[in-house]
C-alpha cells in the first residue's frame, strides 16, 4: 500500500486529512507523512508512513470499524 499525494483520507477517529507530501526524516531517512486537516487547514501534522498506513488497535479501539489508521477515501 502507498500514500496518495493529494489524497483525502479519513482518520479513524473521524476526521479527514489531505496528504501533502511524503519527506524523509534527516536522521532516520524514514519515510514521513505530511497532512493536512481538511477543515482547518492551518493544522498541519507529520506522522511516519507506516504509522500512517497502519492498521487500527482493535484492542485498544474495539468499537472502530475503520481497518487502517488512515483511509483513502478520494
Amino acid at each position: 500500500m502507498d500514500v496518495v499525494i493529494n489524497g483525502i483520507y479519513k482518520h479513524f477517529k473521524g476526521n479527514t486529512y489531505k496528504v501533502l507530501y511524503v519527506a524523509k526524516d534527516s536522521e532516520t531517512l524514514e519515510d514521513i507523512v505530511v497532512y493536512m486537516d481538511v477543515n482547518n487547514n492551518s493544522k498541519i501534522w507529520t506522522r511516519k508512513k507506516d504509522m500512517f498506513l497502519s492498521k487500527v488497535d482493535k484492542n485498544k479501539y474495539p468499537d472502530v470499524t475503520q481497518k487502517y489508521r488512515f483511509e483513502l477515501i478520494k
